[in-house]
């Protein structure tokens, strides 16, 4: 898949990225019964990936990867194993908009069964071992170690699946507003499920705006919107975006101050999206937005901050969810009931 644009002229220059650190079959290694290798299965968290090497050049816009591991391809194959069962149950839910909604899915208005139209999958990995085995122990963790430190936890998940014959616009937004934490060093990854070209309305991304002002979410009269006003979008170069099309199994990656959205998807096909976010340990929720998630701050590699950082710059808080209904953001700026 395409390499992002540089920036720089630093960021022009070829760089590696290391995928995985163990030898053969990674940590633990199958059959292995000696102490280094059953520590690991009592303390998932400390486990290795099978070595492997990505190179990118930025000039050419090229990437490769070395030695990849095998793993790979076979967890991609069960999460879509997976994740068609649950589309199976959702096709035959009847949409609810109350408290006695199925709260596993986020479904469109105009779901009904036999002609499905699901938006999300609320937290897969408090569905399924298989989906917390990837979020956990797959290459979204050794990404995220090497992009927020050594010691990395597990904030949420979600699958979005950008229904086929118009799934819904999702807005331009940042996510932090929703979440907030002490600081900034929070991310996203997800990975395409499917094969996702241009027509399938990918998701969208401006170069560059982790860098620029925090939006506010609520509008005049002060109602939590979850998007970027049309005054304040005049502020940010929409031109810019880069849409992040590729092949199944292409991993997308953003910073929580990051602007993205996406288009209405007008092509017939779905396009299943599967995103995990994760903080540096010092990064502290301040909502109880994740509160009874099963693996919420959960460390997945290395250790628990002993002391919290605080960003110089403010985050504006959502809504307070223990006293409001908390809905997607689908709902918010669908504007619906």
């Amino acid at each position: 898949r395409k390499a992002p644009k540089p920036v720089t002229e630093t960021a022009s220059l070829p760089f590696a990225v290391v995928l995985g650190t163990a030898q053969d079959g990674g940590i633990p290694h199958a059959g292995c019964q000696k102490p280094c290798c059953e520590r690991v299965r009592s303390e998932p968290s400390q486990a290795r990936l099978p070595a492997c090497l990505g190179l990118v050049d930025p000039r050419s816009q090229q990437r490769w990867l070395l030695d990849c591991t095998p793993e790979f391809p076979r967890q991609l194959d069960r999460l879509n194993q997976i994740t068609s069962d649950f589309v199976e149950i959702g096709s035959g839910l009847i949409y609810e908009s109350g408290p006695g909604k199925d709260k596993r899915f986020d479904l469109e208005p105009s779901h009904q069964p036999g002609a499905p139209r699901i938006r999300r999958l609320n937290s897969p990995v408090d569905h399924h071992r298989e989906y917390w085995d990837f979020a956990s122990e797959g290459p979204f963790v050794e990404i995220a170690e090497d992009l927020l430190g050594p010691d990395v936890k597990f904030h949420h998940s979600k699958l979005n699946f950008k229904w086929g014959d118009g799934g819904e616009e999702v807005k331009w937004h940042q996510d932090i507003q929703f979440w907030p934490h002490t600081n900034y060093e929070v991310l996203t990854l997800g990975v395409y499920l499917d094969d996702v070209d241009p027509t399938m309305a990918p998701m969208g991304i401006i170069p560059g705006s982790h860098n620029g002002p925090l939006f506010d979410l609520y509008d005049e009269s002060d109602t939590w919107t979850g998007n970027i006003s049309e005054n304040d979008l005049t502020l940010l170069e929409l031109d810019s975006a880069e849409y992040l099309s590729g092949p199944a199994g292409t991993v997308t990656v953003h910073n929580c101050r990051c602007v993205h959205g996406s288009a209405p998807n007008l092509s017939s096909r779905s396009r299943p999206l599967f995103l995990c976010a994760y903080s540096a340990a010092h990064a502290l929720p301040i909502t109880d937005l994740t509160r009874g998630g099963k693996y919420s701050e959960t460390i997945v590699r290395g250790k628990a901050a002993r002391w919290a950082k605080f960003d110089s710059r403010p985050v504006l808080l959502p809504p307070d969810w223990s006293k409001t209904r908390h809905k997607s953001i689908f709902e918010h700026q669908q504007k619906e009931n």
